[in-house]
């Protein structure tokens, strides 16, 4: 099929998966809603507050979504062979826009993060006006009161040594597989384990 055409991309037959999914992500957005609302009782005197259904069927058809556009990009790669070294190429280039966008989100999410917990000293002594007026005696002590911290060279010392360590451990393992090493990768994934 990719041998007819004149250039080197691939222009998507329509699917429907782009509205099943955003049907499915409404459904399941909206059944949360209902779940955790167990008290509201004004939509439309339906039965649907404070149970999970509507929430399971959204994630039933986010699934549904998921499993059905994975396996059309899949038979359009091996059994149709439509992917091209452009659209390879530009199926790489998609993925590291994605990553680099989850990338931005998280440094502003905790570049907030520090900037409450840190700075909150210097925010107290900002002038009130608008909506900080609301946020000041909140912002002006950390954490928050009714947050009780966990001591850093604890439990979360222990569990960033185990991290490092099980990524160290199936690196290893995972060269071992690369070279052949039986032995070695059953050790490595062992000690990972």
């Amino acid at each position: 099929m990719s041998s007819d055409a004149k250039h080197d991309y691939h222009l998507v037959d329509p699917s429907p998966w782009p509205v099943v999914g955003s049907l499915g992500a409404f459904v399941m957005m909206a059944g949360a809603v209902f779940w955790l609302n167990k008290d509201y009782t004004g939509f439309w005197g339906l039965p649907v507050n404070g149970t999970p259904w509507i929430f399971l069927i959204g994630l039933a058809l986010v699934l549904y979504t998921m499993a059905g556009w994975w396996r059309d990009v899949i038979k359009e790669s091996i059994h149709q062979g439509v992917h091209t070294p452009v659209v390879k190429l530009h199926l790489r280039y998609g993925m590291l826009l994605f990553i680099a966008s989850e990338v931005m989100f998280f440094v502003a999410f905790f570049w907030m993060f520090f900037e409450m917990s840190i700075f909150n000293e210097a925010r107290a002594h900002i002038p009130e006006v608008g909506t900080w007026a609301e946020t000041a005696a909140a912002w002006s002590t950390w954490p928050p009161k009714g947050i009780e911290t966990l001591d850093a060279w604890q439990l979360p010392l222990l569990n960033t040594v185990i991290l490092l360590l099980s990524g160290t451990t199936v690196t290893w393992a995972h060269h071992a597989i690369a070279q052949g090493d039986r032995r070695a990768t059953k050790i490595g994934l062992g000690i990972t384990i």
